[in-house]
């Protein structure tokens, strides 16, 4: 269990950064070379880097370097862990509201009663 922790700590300490999310957005329709993806935002090329490690070293991104070109391509694996832990919350919470709702529903039909 305290492995899976460390995953999802990864996992979603890479999706707190809006450059981040907007890297593995892109990445989703396809590979791309760190140039391609640094374009769009107004930063070093040093301190992109430091976001694409990140993704890199979270799992969320596999980067292979070709001639002088570094592509890099998204890794599903991690968006199954995202994706499985927020199902169980999603059941959680969902059994929760429901207990809730009928706690309030035969709790006000008692009093409709008397």
């Amino acid at each position: 269990m305290a492995q899976y922790s460390e995953v999802l700590d990864d996992v979603f300490q890479a999706l707190a950064d809006p450059t981040r999310r907007a890297v593995l957005g892109r990445l989703g329709s396809g590979p791309a070379t760190v140039g391609e993806l640094a374009e769009p935002f107004d930063m070093t090329l040093p301190s992109f880097m430091k976001h694409i490690r990140l993704l890199e070293r979270s799992g969320w991104i596999s980067t292979r370097k070709v001639g002088r070109v570094r592509a890099c391509s998204i890794e599903r694996a991690n968006l199954d862990v995202a994706g499985h832990w927020l199902e169980d919350q999603r059941a959680v919470w969902e059994s929760r509201t429901d207990r809730l709702e009928q706690f309030v529903t035969g709790s006000s039909k008692e009093s409709e009663a008397q």
